[in-house]
């Protein structure tokens, strides 16, 4: 089994978080949004994996570090990691196509933007897979139409009138991805854009057409990354699970001195607590100091200063110092309001 990951966006909607770091990068209950997704999906998998690889953007901003990462990641879990870059942002097809050369035998394609909870067997005779969601306002979504035997004979975007409500959060599978990779090439070949890009959604329409049986699989939870607000939400959604998976979330090596912590919370190493109340909900990572505050509902990222602070609703960067009165911020790394 392979898994394929496009992560090639900049993920300017969560700015100023994504202007130095990638969206996939940023930490979620103290674990990066990519590592996360991808071992959630190998756990769902249940079987060995063969290869992941990662589709990245321009090398000055994806570089050697990230790299690196993802590299750790997939050796991690047994696999090779493939890096593969796409040039210019022209769609989901597009993106799929830059791995090419990764495209056969079964795999998984996965956007990293996207944090799941699942615990499903997944329907290998099927031709593929696509993992929805079952959601209230599926107007807003792309949606699958499905036939008398719950086969998915239709993707529908953003339906004006109901035609289902499972809404597909992009991940896939395909029993063998290279037929994926031959109908997208035709995409490419012969020009076939929506919405001024080339689109997966066109190479699985071609298979479908050509008889190809696709499935539903649905998972418990769907998480997204998209803003700020809904990040902070799936951080203390997570912090939540894992807390009820028994995970070790605040480190030993937290200094402690006149502080409150209200699980659930992950705190990083080093991190140190004076006189401030931390939690519920409150991802505080490696390096911090958190002094004479409340914080809680919020996330913060490594080595950052704050002080005389009351935050809910709150995401703050990598290196920041912060000392002030507003309780609803969002600051991007190496910033300084004092």
């Amino acid at each position: 089994m392979k898994i394929i990951v496009p992560m090639a966006g900049r993920g300017s909607r969560l700015r100023p978080h994504t202007l130095t770091v990638p969206k996939p990068l940023i930490p979620v209950a103290g674990k990066p949004i990519v590592h996360r997704l991808v071992s959630d999906i190998a756990k769902v998998l249940g079987e060995p994996i063969e290869e992941i690889a990662f589709i990245l953007g321009d090398p000055a901003f994806f570089g050697d570090d990230v790299v690196a990462s993802l590299t750790e990641l997939a050796e991690s879990l047994g696999a090779k990691a493939s890096i593969y870059r796409q040039d210019e942002p022209l769609g989901t097809g597009h993106a799929i196509m830059s791995a090419k050369e990764s495209l056969s035998g079964p795999a998984v394609i996965a956007y990293a933007d996207t944090l799941i909870r699942a615990n499903f067997d997944l329907d290998k005779e099927a031709d593929a897979a696509i993992w929805v969601k079952q959601v209230d306002r599926p107007e807003a979504y792309g949606v699958v139409k499905l036939n008398d035997k719950k086969e998915i004979v239709e993707l529908v975007e953003k339906p004006q009138e109901f035609v289902s409500d499972l809404a597909v959060i992009g991940i896939y599978y395909f029993k063998d991805v290279g037929v994926l990779k031959n109908e997208l090439q035709y995409v490419l070949d012969h020009n076939i854009i929506n919405g001024g890009e080339y689109q997966i959604n066109d190479g699985i329409k071609r298979m479908m057409a050509d008889g190809k049986v696709f499935v539903t699989g649905q998972v418990d939870e769907w998480m997204d990354c998209g803003n700020k607000n809904v990040t902070v939400e799936t951080n203390s959604r997570m912090l939540g699970f894992l807390q009820k998976d028994g995970e070790k979330l605040v480190s030993d090596s937290v200094i402690q001195e006149n502080a409150t912590i209200i699980p659930p919370c992950y705190i990083g190493e080093g991190v140190t607590i004076k006189n401030a109340s931390v939690g519920p909900n409150v991802s505080i990572g490696d390096g911090c100091t958190i002094e004479d505050t409340a914080i809680k509902n919020s996330l913060v990222q490594t080595q950052t200063v704050i002080k005389n602070a009351n935050l809910d609703n709150a995401m703050v960067g990598n290196h920041v110092v912060y000392d002030g009165n507003y309780s609803t911020i969002s600051i991007g790394d190496y910033s300084t309001m004092e």
